[in-house]
């Protein structure tokens, strides 16, 4: 009864779902997917380190992402950004698993000729074509495809592949199919929003209000007066608008079916550029980016074309720094050209860029180029001195800078350089390329020079990068192969320091884009069962990201399932009532049934409720697709069968196992309308010891399950019990703990539930309102009880009117 009223209100809301109606007046293109079709949302929150995240669950300022963790089966990892510590560098490994793609956010591009920033469509165009040139030429395997191939994209630095780039550097403003529609549906798409926008301006005032108190302490602390009015409109812009577009465009994705839906969550980012990232004012945004994925992680939910993932993750983290100007009085770009025009024979030209914070360029994201500039004044910090093709060239942003002079200097004359550069010019640290030799291995080496000496890495990465730092190794390794890039400048210059605040060559409290503790260490937050750690590794890389995403989305729940490590003699046991694999929310989905069970990792699953080659779901053999997805043995025996099919029970066994029984069970005479029962009995041979496992399924009536537990009780069931190992009797009993049925089984078994010290007995039934112990699991005296989980999560919640019982039991 309640699976029907769930459905028929499902039904209701998606007929009269804002979305829906949308994606259909707007002529989007849309995808038929079958039910069984995964599908993935993947959200990026920009700039928020590993840290920063911890320290905002501590304050409950991210309470959505914290009931994932605690209710929703998700897992924290720690995630290696790599060096350069940069959203283009990141989203490049991720989305076309090339790492380094770019050796800054800022870089002389020697193909273009010129400097070049990522934020530019021209520059991001450029790399983007040169990254889908990196991928493998059999388009048929989709890791040589773009990630975001058949999907959409918000406010990312490149495409991904994505049909439906919006906001990104290549598509300022909405996506084509967006941006094409008539008037008088942009009318009603405005219509239709009324509430969202009404919500957002609302916001927006409350922003503007908070980002003039902002003001006013900036201007206080002695801040740059027109820089901090210029903030003013980027905040609530960025913080408040473009958050409620990307997140109304991500729900429209999803009721369109989209495969995979990539959004960048912005705001944090900018906020700790500006005031730092452990400031109130960035934390202040994580609220709201909380909220946003709490709407989005629940339309994903309803969604009525796939089952969707929600992975929420970011692309670095931010170190709090110390402006180059605020400590040394001039310009990082004064200093070099000082130090290097001592070498220099002549009048040295030069040109430069990336002395302001990237933060005001997103307001470009917007609606365009020109939008961002004659609305914000953005200028990027540039000097140029020479109309000619100039001597040096010095690409700088955050704690990174590449210097291009001269191609063929000596490495004596280098030397002298790089030492005035640390010693005279204040770079904490100064990299330089080895030149391989001849024969020498593939790894990349680098000299380096700080104020304590030379070293080389990745050789000496404890002496540059201080043993506390979380990837010293990973990071030196990558600094000494950025110097070999083929748009790294002569010599790169960093602004990390050991045990003191970072330098950052920008006018910023927070940067990134170094090798630092902070902003190469993010994280990623994804559904447990997601295999994403190799081994012998405790974080992940955004390639392996990259590499689990191309997994969920083609392969099965038992390719992707990890052994969970338990205790020798322990053996975990699964009983699950699927109801023909019709979830409440009306899908017929064997599929999501083995996710659930998978992401328990149970060594024998007793199965109630399956459906055989039946009409009213799909001719579906349910028993043998959930084993072959989760690559375990099965036995089937129907309860009945039908003219068109089998209805019945299955156990799924990870170790062998043989048929002992297959029967059914007694019901009322003279009651021929009444559902016909059975049970299974199967020996499983767990690490060589025989376990003896009865599955069934009993009738609703109180005198139809006294006979058939009877029967089982009896001596061709229990009664005749084997004395080769112990014996478990388990399924959808249909039994209250009250009832005299119950305490008749229970004078020869144990439940499981009563037996664990300290457990308090959880209800099964039904699903949304858990209110009912029908379903269980009974062993005799050889079995101990050492955990008992029943699920209950969303998914779990979606997939059945029954919530799963899992039973570790000792032998």
């Amino acid at each position: 009864m309640l699976g029907r009223l769930e459905n028929r209100w499902r039904r209701l809301r998606t007929r009269f779902s804002l979305s829906e109606w949308l994606a259909r007046w707007l002529k989007v293109p849309a995808t038929e997917p079958a039910q069984t079709a995964n599908g993935l949302l993947m959200l990026q929150i920009d700039g928020l380190s590993y840290r920063e995240l911890e320290k905002a669950m501590e304050r409950g300022e991210m309470p959505f992402l914290t009931h994932l963790l605690k209710s929703e089966h998700y897992r924290l990892y720690e995630q290696y950004a790599g060096v350069p510590s940069t959203t283009p560098a990141y989203q490049a490994a991720l989305l076309y698993g090339v790492e380094q793609a770019v050796p800054g956010f800022n870089f002389y591009h020697r193909g273009m000729g010129r400097l070049v920033r990522m934020f530019e469509p021209g520059s991001a165009l450029e790399v983007e074509a040169w990254l889908n040139r990196q991928l493998g030429q059999d388009k048929s395997d989709p890791h040589n495809r773009p990630l975001l191939d058949g999907g959409s994209s918000y406010s990312d630095n490149f495409t991904g592949g994505a049909n439906e780039p919006h906001f990104c550097p290549s598509a300022a403003g909405w996506g084509p199919s967006l941006r094409e529609t008539r008037l008088f549906v942009r009318a009603f798409f405005i219509i239709a929003n009324v509430f969202s926008l009404v919500r957002a301006l609302i916001l927006m005032v409350a922003e503007l209000f908070l980002a003039f108190w902002d003001f006013a302490r900036g201007v206080t602390a002695g801040k740059d007066l027109m820089g901090e009015l210029k903030f003013i409109p980027t905040r609530a812009l960025i913080v408040i608008l473009l958050r409620e577009l990307v997140a109304l465009g991500v729900r429209i994705d999803l009721a369109r079916g989209l495969k995979i839906i990539h959004a960048n969550l912005l705001g944090y980012d900018e906020q700790s550029h500006r005031r730092g990232p452990g400031s109130q004012f960035a934390h202040w945004t994580l609220k709201g980016i909380d909220w946003t994925i709490a709407r989005l992680w629940h339309a994903a939910q309803r969604a009525g074309s796939r089952h969707y993932d929600i992975w929420i993750y970011s692309d670095h983290g931010q170190e709090s720094v110390t402006p180059y100007t605020k400590l040394h009085n001039r310009y990082f770009s004064d200093a070099v050209v000082e130090v290097i025009s001592r070498f220099h024979e002549g009048e040295l030209g030069f040109h430069t860029s990336g002395q302001q914070s990237v933060q005001l360029h997103r307001a470009r994201y917007m609606g365009g180029s020109l939008f961002g500039r004659e609305l914000f004044h953005i200028r990027d910090g540039s000097h140029d001195n020479s109309p000619r093709t100039p001597d040096l060239s010095i690409a700088s942003l955050g704690p990174l800078a590449n210097l291009y002079y001269k191609p063929g200097l000596g490495e004596e004359k280098a030397e002298k350089i790089a030492r005035a550069l640390v010693t005279d010019a204040g770079v904490p640290i100064v990299l330089r390329q080895i030149v391989p030799v001849e024969g020498e291995t593939q790894v990349r080496r680098a000299t380096v020079w700080t104020i304590e000496g030379r070293y080389e890495l990745p050789r000496d990465a404890v002496q540059v990068l201080g043993k506390d730092h979380p990837f010293a190794e990973e990071a030196a390794f990558d600094l000494a192969r950025l110097t070999h890039h083929v748009h790294s400048g002569e010599f790169l210059c960093c602004g990390w320091r050991k045990s003191q605040e970072t330098l950052t060559f920008a006018e910023e409290n927070g940067a990134h884009g170094g090798p630092g503790s902070r902003e190469t260490r993010a994280f990623a937050l994804l559904p447990a069962d997601i295999p994403l750690l190799p081994a012998n590794r405790t974080y992940t890389r955004p390639v392996e990201l990259r590499r689990a995403a191309i997994d969920f989305l083609h392969k099965t729940p038992g390719e992707q399932m990890q052994q969970e490590e338990r205790a020798a003699g322990t053996i975990r046991i699964m009983t699950y009532n699927v109801h023909s694999c019709i979830g409440m929310d009306g899908k017929i989905s064997p599929w999501r049934i083995a996710r659930i069970i998978a992401r328990y990792e149970p060594d024998v699953v007793a199965l109630q409720e399956l459906d055989i080659g039946r009409s009213r779901t799909d001719l579906l053999d349910q028993a043998h697709i959930i084993a072959r997805y989760l690559q375990m043995e099965y036995r089937f025996h129907p309860s009945f069968r039908v003219r068109e099919g089998k209805y019945g029970n299955a156990v799924l066994s990870q170790h062998p196992m043989e048929l002992v029984k297959a029967e059914k069970l007694p019901g009322l005479g003279g009651k021929p309308d009444m559902e016909p029962r059975a049970a299974i009995w199967v020996k499983v041979d767990f690490k060589g010891r025989p376990i003896h496992l009865i599955n069934t399924h009993l009738g609703l009536r109180q005198a139809e399950r006294l006979r058939q537990v009877e029967a089982l009780l009896g001596e061709k069931w229990l009664g005749n019990r084997p004395v080769d190992g112990p014996c478990i009797l388990c399924g959808d009993l249909n039994l209250s703990p009250f009832s005299p049925v119950y305490r008749l089984l229970s004078r020869g078994l144990k439940d499981v539930q009563k037996s664990l010290r300290g457990h308090l007995p959880r209800a099964t039934f039904s699903s949304r309102f858990p209110s009912a112990r029908l379903d269980h699991v009974f062993v005799d005296g050889a079995m101990s009880v050492s955990k008992i989980i029943t699920p209950n999560t969303e998914l779990v919640r979606q997939a059945s009117d029954h919530l799963p019982l899992v039973v570790d039991l000792e032998l």
